[in-house]
């Protein structure tokens, strides 16, 4: 895939893109739980002549392993490659290249990669260029990862990024919001000095993309859809415990803007393909339909404001300093282990041992009944689900880490109620 240096334009929705293919680690993962900074790879995209002095907008997409961030990036790239032009997505039968994805199980991406071309656009408002960077990131509670490995993905991506991407499936639940309020609390902690001001919000703009949306008869498919989802969601009431409370004020505290976009399910060509190789051809039209306007939706003129730190904009060589400086943070042992609602980070490693047992239940489910499988009588579903269950429970069982037994059932039983069905009910 070759795209030529561009040359600038007076035109204010022209890109210029560096001749620098393909994306590139700039935080590798060592195998051991510790993270190192590919400083002169970041270096070499950073300090280029056509992003070193220009303000700088850093779109990143975390969350879940498996659940489609690095196929949402080459979306992004494609809009961004074709000028943003009415009939960027391409012909329907024209495969996806850029970051690497494929389906599957196992683990695709590790550490934070950015595409190495970043893509220069002109503010028609103030006439100001800024460099549009895409960064991807490791997914969270991988069976090859602690709870600290994920948290430090996660909230170094929003620390650095002006827009993060939360990429969740099917619809919010409580442990989502837990977990970004575990993953922020690094973020905020590792940001926060003596004399800070509380008052200025540590991160940018959230964005929570729910993929695989069902219940468009509640709330309709979309931003406006997702953001009436989104309000009900974090909604605090009276009634609510207090530690749920927390859980809301703390997102709110923490993000200057916080949105929320609905995309429905992309089809079974997309989910059970082994060799689907990204054509508009494979997808349900009403998925395509949510691409054409989900992207422009985050990468649109009016949304693409420039990565500040402190309230202060900053260029490309700014971020080359702040890259380097929570790195070394994050490589400290003192880095105090935040307190949230889930009291301490065992508790976070019994949510990601359930996330585990999640994955655990999906995959015997789909042995009986997914991909091309034939009908299966209600009876038969019935048992294999059961023993699904026995299995991730048991998987959980010995993934667990707290003395606290009845935290632990706490977890299990508030949480298993609501996705051990939901095969069931597809």
């Amino acid at each position: 895939m070759e795209h030529p240096i561009r040359n600038d334009s007076s035109e204010s929705d022209s890109f210029e893109v560096i001749n620098t293919n393909g994306p590139v680690q700039i935080i590798k993962d060592n195998g051991d739980h510790t993270f190192s900074l590919c400083e002169n790879d970041l270096s070499a995209i950073l300090m280029s002549p056509v992003v070193k002095d220009n303000d700088v907008v850093v779109v990143s997409v975390a969350g879940a392993f498996r659940k489609g961030k690095s196929f949402l990036l080459d979306w992004f790239l494609r809009y961004l490659m074709n000028d943003a032009d009415s009939d960027w997505m391409g012909n329907a039968d024209e495969e996806l290249t850029g970051f690497k994805w494929r389906g599957g199980a196992n683990r695709e991406t590790s550490g934070i990669w950015m595409w190495g071309q970043p893509f220069l656009k002109t503010n028609p408002k103030t006439g100001k260029k800024v460099a549009i960077l895409l960064m991807d990131t490791q997914g969270t509670f991988d069976n090859q990862s602690i709870v600290r490995d994920s948290a430090t993905i996660f909230a170094l991506s929003t620390m650095l990024s002006s827009i993060q991407v939360y990429n969740i499936s099917q619809q919010i639940q409580e442990d989502d919001l837990q977990y970004l309020h575990l993953f922020t609390d690094y973020g905020r902690l590792a940001m926060q000095s003596e004399d800070a001001d509380i008052s200025v919000k540590p991160f940018q703009r959230l964005e929570i993309l729910i993929r695989d949306w069902a219940f468009e008869y509640e709330y309709a498919l979309g931003s406006e859809g997702g953001k009436k989802y989104l309000d009900s969601i974090l909604e605090i009431k009276e009634t609510q415990h207090e530690e749920l409370q927390e859980v809301r004020k703390h997102i709110s505290n923490c993000f200057e803007d916080v949105g929320c976009f609905l995309l429905p399910y992309p089809g079974r060509k997309v989910a059970s393909k082994p060799d689907f190789q990204g054509k508009l051809l494979d997808m349900d039209p009403d998925f395509v339909d949510g691409l054409r306007n989900l992207v422009p939706y985050y990468l649109g003129e009016s949304c693409l404001k420039p990565k500040q730190i402190g309230g202060q904009i900053l260029k490309g060589k700014d971020l080359l300093h702040y890259f380097k400086s929570y790195m070394a943070i994050y490589q400290q042992d003192e880095l105090p282990e935040p307190k949230t609602m889930l009291r301490a980070t065992a508790e976070a490693n019994n949510l990601a041992a359930l996330a585990a047992a999640q994955e655990k239940y999906v995959e015997e489910m789909e042995k009986r009944v997914g991909g091309d499988k034939g009908y299966i009588n209600e009876t038969d579903l019935t048992t294999h689900h059961a023993e699904a269950m026995d299995k991730a429970e048991n998987l959980f069982n010995t993934c667990k880490n707290s003395e606290d037994q009845n935290l632990v059932l706490n977890i299990w039983r508030s949480s298993s109620p609501t996705w051990k069905t939901s095969t069931l009910t597809i």
